[in-house]
């Protein structure tokens, strides 16, 4: 690629030290190594009411859905709750969706999901998958579902358990491939 894509990071947790977080900073050495930008997008900086209609649109929104489509690209990276994604990920879609879709029809989308049992957060993924495919966003085929994340990470936090591995390279290679392609 003759620019850098600039690849956003989101977590559904925002609890610091969360196995997804850990998966996360996995992932971005990963895209770091494959040449892109990483920027982070986090979603405790923004302090979003609970959807509510009735409520006026916070500033913050519109702040976050510019930090959104300044990506060429977004890695959604999530844990999943009682089968669903978190409250805190389904309220910022909500919020943004009310104010535009360009965050969604701008970036392409890759999924990824840590859990300390061996599920690897596929109901969440399947649920996000279905969301955002709602909204219109365009999502890369390969998802990374991490289970039984205690034994999933070496010393140095990277990720080194299977299949796990091997489809984060190819769920970063999809999303890298296309930015490539739009900016020709």
């Amino acid at each position: 690629m003759s620019d850098a894509a600039k690849i956003g990071f989101i977590c559904g947790s925002l609890r610091v030290g969360s196995i997804n977080q850990q998966l996360m900073k996995a992932l971005k050495k990963r895209v770091k190594a494959a040449g892109a930008k990483t920027i982070d997008i986090d979603f405790g900086k923004f302090d979003l009411p609970l959807y509510h209609g009735d409520l006026k649109t916070p500033a913050n929104v519109k702040k976050l859905i510019n930090k959104m489509k300044s990506c060429d690209g977004i890695i959604i990276v999530t844990p999943e709750y009682n089968g669903c994604l978190p409250p805190v990920l389904k309220n910022v879609i909500d919020w943004t969706s009310t104010v535009s879709s360009e965050q969604f029809h701008g970036p392409f989308y890759g999924l990824a999901s840590c859990s300390p049992g061996p599920m690897s957060g596929i109901m969440c993924m399947r649920q996000l998958n279905y969301i955002l495919n709602r909204v219109g966003a365009d999502i890369v085929p390969t998802q990374v579902g991490t289970g039984d994340a205690a034994d999933a990470f070496d010393a140095k936090g990277n990720l080194t358990a299977e299949p796990a591995s091997s489809l984060a390279d190819k769920m970063i290679n999809q999303l890298l491939t296309r930015c490539a392609r739009r900016s020709k």
